[in-house]
């Protein structure tokens, strides 16, 4: 089931295709854009950024889908369970507006609009997040900033690349990278947040592929610290051909613990619609991670426009459980923040 890929390697072939298949806890594969079977339009490259404390969270997002880039920002304050999520639409990028970089550690990705000014860039010792959303509440007269110094873990990362069975030259190709600390400052209107590395953990989701047209993914994400050392992990499941390689893993001391399957079970009401805000259930298959999910707020959004929609549920809460590290520590946690999602997209 679990393939790990150790042979530094061009990510496609020359048909196309997914050269070897499967995960790995570094960079291995090359992300060559000249071997991609497919119309521009068809391409999707983001990078996203989800960080949070006990108190609030921030997301940002750069994305080039082809034919339309999507730049999103979201504040969300756990407390008083609420948030607030704006996005912009740009029309065409064609991969060539926001420079998204053929690597995890390279490109400064960059976007502007009339209210929207964004930018996660590379520096000596980690990254700089910069934005600035002019009338990012209007109802509230709200603006928002952030300006946040961004610390890699001297930690595993998870990466996969799978590709579908449906269609073979479709790839999937993401690092999460989990456990990144950040300090700086978030402004929403005229609240005002200071951070730092101690207390302010995240993820960086990025994401090269080319999808089928019709997907529904669940993914679960968690970052911060567990007795003093850096904790987190990654939880994914539901599209692309998965038989090589699964995406879940617990970051731990330095190390990625490998998980099999992982379900996310959720309750649903009488005609089958799931009910977010009740308690759910994290299991994984080899039984090393049995936990309870207690959502706080579900983060929802849903653009239909026939031909392209998209229905999202990021479900933030607090997770309690354990887990059984590959040398068979039994660790355990409580009350940890994450958010896990249900998402369905046809674009």
């Amino acid at each position: 089931m679990e393939h790990k890929v150790t042979t530094v390697q061009k990510l496609l072939d020359e048909k196309g295709h997914v050269a070897e298949p499967g995960w790995s806890g570094s960079p291995v594969w090359e992300y060559n854009r000249e071997n991609i079977k497919a119309p521009w339009f068809r391409r999707k490259e983001w990078d996203y950024y989800l960080f949070n404390t006990d108190e609030f969270a921030v997301a940002f997002t750069i994305s080039d889908l082809g034919y339309i880039g999507l730049l999103s920002v979201s504040y969300i304050d756990l407390v008083a369970e609420c948030e607030h999520t704006e996005s912009e639409l740009v029309l065409f990028p064609g991969g060539k507006k926001f420079g998204l970089g053929a690597s995890v550690r390279e490109g400064d990705a960059r976007c502007r609009t009339k209210r929207l000014n964004m930018s996660f860039e590379m520096t000596n010792g980690g990254r700089r997040i910069r934005c600035e959303f002019k009338d990012f509440d209007k109802a509230a007269g709200r603006d928002f900033k952030a300006d946040l110094f961004v610390k890699e873990p001297d930690m595993e990362a998870v990466y996969i690349a799978t590709p579908w069975k449906e269609k073979e030259t479709a790839f999937y190709y993401n690092c999460k990278m989990n456990c990144l600390t950040a300090e700086g400052s978030v402004e929403y209107g005229d609240i005002k947040k200071t951070v730092s590395h101690d207390f302010c953990a995240g993820v960086l989701d990025w994401g090269r592929g080319v999808w089928t047209y019709d997907n529904t993914w669940f993914w679960g994400t968690g970052s911060g610290r567990l007795s003093g050392e850096l904790f987190g992990f990654n939880l994914g499941y539901g599209f692309s051909d998965r038989s090589s390689a699964s995406e879940n893993g617990i970051y731990y001391k330095g190390r990625i613990h490998k998980l099999e399957e992982v379900t996310f079970d959720i309750p649903k009401d009488p005609e089958g619609k799931y009910r977010f805000m009740e308690q759910w259930t994290v299991n994984s298959s080899d039984g090393r991670l049995q936990s309870v999910f207690k959502p706080i707020l579900d983060r929802s959004a849903c653009m239909d426009f026939k031909v392209i929609i998209s229905d999202q549920h990021q479900v933030f809460g607090r997770l309690t459980g354990s887990f059984v590290t590959d040398d068979g520590e039994k660790l355990e946690f409580k009350d940890f923040i994450c958010a896990l999602e249900v998402v369905r997209n046809k674009y």
